[in-house]
Order: structure tokens, then C-alpha cells, then sequence
């Protein structure tokens, strides 16, 4: 029996809207959420498409999302936006702002986005693809609930703690998207391993107790270690005083745990746009040439290897446990 589920992009959307609405989600906030888990399914990870919403599912039906929040988006200044989420998913409260974030930095060439107060982030490349989309250059960061050390054997003190970045290169070639955690690995990849029952790779992980583990099980009883050793765990601190700290929320020692309990984590999200100078300066082809340069190098670049940005799949590959277990929800 195959392992994944096969559906068309129209079948899939239906089905997560569905489960959305069926958990008791207003329309705006599935529509946000569901527009999220495609672009995730399509550009990011595979375990922050489909797999992700199935956290977002519960949580809407354990309390730890409002179901219909009414984000509040005020200006402290002209171009920083500072966002409440209401206890909503992140994703509705950044669309709320959207047109005023691309006014804001159209005017006067960066403007900021900050909110507090939402359940997590899903995946952070969708907020700079969304600026990408627009010629803008992104930058985000946000945290969650504590569990990663700052070095083996200490204390739980920081979430993934993950930051993206994009840049724009024209409207035929796949935006730059660096999207990565300050985690040696993302915590829903030791989610996955735990319920696949395989072993993690040595360095990402260790047990209750401090010491090294490859057993998920274990890790999930224990931490992430942060990629790089203390300079992992110096971007970690970078993120969480760009997002918990420039927001408002919680930081990560205080946060509650995404994925049990009726409590909203209320995390924080920053996300800094730029303009890439005036039209006439031609920066974004500038960049364009220098990744063509890089890709004749045979170097990897996040984003634009192995994407075809115009030719999105138009059918999902969706696990086939995440799919019954949303599903059943659905129906």
C-alpha cells in the first residue's frame, strides 16, 4: 500500500478548507491558513506543508487558537506596523497588514512588521515569498516554546528560533528563499522521525538527561542542539530579540507548548521588507547575473535550484496519516 496520498491542488485546498471550517475556524482565517499549507506543500519543507496543518487543526479544536480573532494592526511610527493577532494564526494577522506593509516600504524604502500574540508561524519562507512576489527583499524571524539548549548538557532556553530571507530576482526566476532554523533541524523533523520510527543523525538532538541521542523518541522527551555550537546559538539570540523582543511576546523560556494545552503560545513575528533601490539602479538583475554566475559554479542556492517557479505542482503528495487524520477531521 503506498505511503502518500495523491490529490489534485483543487482536492487538496478543498479538503484542508474543509478541516478548517469543520474545527470551527472562521473563513478568514482558513483561507489564510490553507493559502499558507500550498505554498509550504509547494516551496518549503514537506513536513511544514500538510503535516504542520494537522498542529494547526488541533489546536484550533483544543483552544490554543482563536478561532475568529480580530487582529489589531496599529503604526508606531509611519513604517512600523505593530500587530495583535488576537490569539489567531500569524498568517491572518500579517495578511491583515499586507497592503499597508507594501505601502509603508514603497514609500520609504524599508518599513517593519512586528506581532505578537498569534500561534506559530508555520512556514517562515512564506512571509518573504509573499514580499518577493512584490520585488520587495524580506526578512524574517520569529521563536515558540523553549527546546533547544545552547550547548550540550545546559538548560532549555531557546525555540528553533528560525529566520528567513528572500530576494527578489524578476518575475521569471525563482526568488532567493534561505529559510532556516538556528536548530541543527526542525523540531517537526523529530516529529516525523518519532512517528516513522527512524533514527535522527547524530548532533541534532539529545535526550532528558543531556546526552547525544539519534533515538526521536528520546529527543522529543529532551532538546534540539543548535546548528554550529555557540554560533548557532548565537543566531538563536539574534531571532529572539528580533521577534520576542522587538514584538512584545513572550520569550521562548516563557512560552507555552504549541502542541498541547488550550493556552496560545502568542509568539512573536518580525518581518523587516526592503526596497532593492530605484528601478533605474538595476539591482535585482545585478543579483540575477551574480546567481547565474554562482549556478555556474555549481552552487546550491536556496529558492531558485531545482524550482521552477511558474510550473507549480498541481497535485500534492500528502502522508498518508496526515491525510486520514485530516480527513477524519474534515468529515
Amino acid at each position: 500500500m503506498p505511503d502518500e496520498i495523491v490529490l489534485k491542488k483543487e482536492e487538496a485546498e478543498a479538503l484542508a478548507m474543509k478541516a478548517c471550517l469543520a474545527c470551527g475556524a472562521a473563513i478568514s482565517s482558513a483561507r489564510s491558513l490553507v493559502d499558507a499549507t500550498l505554498s509550504a506543500a509547494n516551496y518549503g519543507p514537506p513536513t511544514l506543508g500538510f503535516p504542520h496543518l494537522v498542529d494547526y487543526l488541533e489546536g484550533f479544536r483544543e483552544g490554543r487558537i482563536n478561532c475568529k480573532p480580530r487582529p489589531h494592526l496599529a503604526r508606531a511610527f509611519p513604517a512600523f506596523l505593530v500587530s495583535d493577532a488576537d490569539r489567531g494564526i500569524a498568517q491572518l494577522g500579517f495578511d491583515v497588514a499586507f497592503p499597508e506593509l507594501l505601502d509603508a516600504v514603497r514609500n520609504f524604502g524599508v518599513a517593519v512588521f512586528t506581532q505578537t500574540n498569534s500561534y506559530t508561524t508555520g512556514e517562515l519562507g512564506y512571509y518573504v515569498r509573499r514580499l518577493c512576489h512584490e520585488g520587495v527583499i524580506g526578512l524574517a524571524a520569529t521563536n515558540a516554546n523553549a527546546m533547544m539548549v545552547a550547548q550540550a548538557g545546559g538548560p532549555v532556553v531557546y525555540s528553533t528560533n528560525p529566520m528567513a530571507f528572500g530576494f527578489p530576482l524578476g518575475e521569471d526566476t525563482p526568488p532567493i528563499i534561505i529559510d532556516q532554523a538556528s536548530s541543527a533541524t526542525a523540531f517537526v523533523n523529530i516529529v516525523r522521525a518519532a512517528e516513522e520510527g527512524n533514527a535522527l543523525p547524530e548532533g541534532w538532538a539529545v535526550d532528558a538527561d543531556g546526552n547525544a541521542t539519534q533515538d526521536a523518541e528520546k529527543a522529543l522527551e529532551g532538546a534540539l542542539l543548535p546548528f554550529g555550537g555557540r554560533k548557532g546559538a548565537n543566531v538563536a539570540l539574534l531571532v529572539e530579540m528580533l521577534s520576542a523582543g522587538l514584538s512584545g511576546g513572550p520569550w521562548s523560556l516563557d512560552t507555552p507548548d504549541f502542541r498541547s494545552g488550550t493556552t496560545s503560545p502568542a509568539v512573536g513575528l518580525t518581518v523587516i521588507a526592503i526596497m532593492p533601490g530605484a528601478r533605474t539602479e538595476g539591482r535585482i538583475d545585478r543579483a540575477l547575473r551574480q546567481v547565474r554566475r554562482l549556478r555556474e559554479k555549481d552552487v546550491h542556492i536556496p529558492g531558485v535550484t531545482g524550482v521552477d517557479y511558474h510550473k507549480t505542482s498541481g497535485e500534492f503528495a500528502i502522508p498518508r496519516g496526515v491525510y486520514r487524520k485530516i480527513a477524519a477531521i474534515a468529515n
